[in-house]
């Protein structure tokens, strides 16, 4: 097994295994390898141990997530979440010791009387609004997608699956996104893509269903600046853009999870169409922070 690192501007070259990755815990045995381990340290790690409950995931002793936000109310995460078994793991998952987890919404998904929205995200333990270790220096989000064929998205329907919003919750950094975009009726609904805070399409590719795709993104909070990652199955992660330019001010949260926004509305925030009984959800897998400082980035 071999290893590659990223240097933003430079060649690439291999770097030792840094402290930060949990994907092999010393006085255990591990029978089978991940894919590929980490390279660099890890910021916020939303893979879940494999051994949790759901109800571990309403716990600020056990989850590796905020068990308070963000959900309709009422609604814990041991319902929110399911367990898929999902073969072959994610790319940064050992299965020994990781699980991919599901994000669903229903009609109930309602948080803070946004009645526009259907929503379910997750934030990492630690990921403050101001102070956040992971909104300063250079930070890359990586995570593994699945599609559900038993909980489809509506493409028809606007999503948001992944960003990182700004602590005044004016803006966001970034955002991954499904579907089709209000307003942006010329890009393709069946895509992922990354949209910047300006909220222009920088890079897309087609939803696959039968098969994990990987993202990663680079926000250099010093140089303003954001990178795109990605690869299919088991091959290794690769650039898709450049070091773009973008306004990475501002601090905040990461969110993984589903924003649904409705149809047939100039409010998106508080009123629109959603069928009714909705069932919908995305599996993730290999979800984490890591610190990309001098062109760290886990392939």
């Amino acid at each position: 097994m071999h290893h590659t690192s990223l240097l933003f501007g430079l060649l690439a070259t291999t770097v030792a295994a840094l402290p930060g990755s949990n994907i092999h815990r010393p006085g255990r045995p591990r029978p089978q390898a991940p894919k590929s381990e980490t390279l660099c340290p890890i910021v916020f790690d939303g893979r879940p141990d494999s051994s949790l409950e759901p109800l571990d995931f309403d716990d600020w002793n056990t989850s590796p997530f905020n068990p308070d936000y963000v959900k309709g109310a009422g609604l814990p995460w041991s319902d929110i979440l399911k367990f898929p078994t999902v073969n072959p793991p994610a790319r940064f998952d050992d299965p020994t010791y990781q699980k991919p987890f599901e994000v669903t919404i229903n009609d109930s998904s309602i948080f803070n009387n946004q009645r526009g929205f259907r929503r379910a995200g997750l934030q990492f333990q630690g990921d403050t609004n101001r102070g956040s270790p992971g909104s300063s220096g250079i930070k890359t989000i990586h995570f593994s997608i699945k599609w559900d064929a038993q909980r489809p998205l509506n493409l028809s329907h606007e999503y948001l699956n992944v960003w990182h919003e700004t602590a005044d919750y004016s803006a966001n950094q970034f955002n991954f996104q499904a579907g089709a975009i209000l307003g942006q009726n010329s890009l393709a609904r069946d895509t992922w893509k990354v949209l910047n805070r300006q909220n222009r399409q920088v890079w897309s590719t087609p939803i696959l269903r039968n098969e994990w795709q990987n993202f990663a993104i680079s926000l250099d909070f010093v140089k303003n600046t954001l990178r795109v990652y990605y690869s299919r199955g088991e091959e290794p992660l690769r650039s898709v853009t450049n070091a773009l330019t973008n306004n990475n001010a501002g601090e905040g949260q990461y969110q993984v999870g589903i924003l649904r926004k409705p149809t047939g509305t100039s409010d998106v925030v508080n009123s629109g169409y959603h069928q009714r009984n909705l069932n919908e959800g995305l599996i993730y897998g290999s979800v984490f922070v890591e610190d990309s400082e001098g062109g760290c980035v886990s392939l």
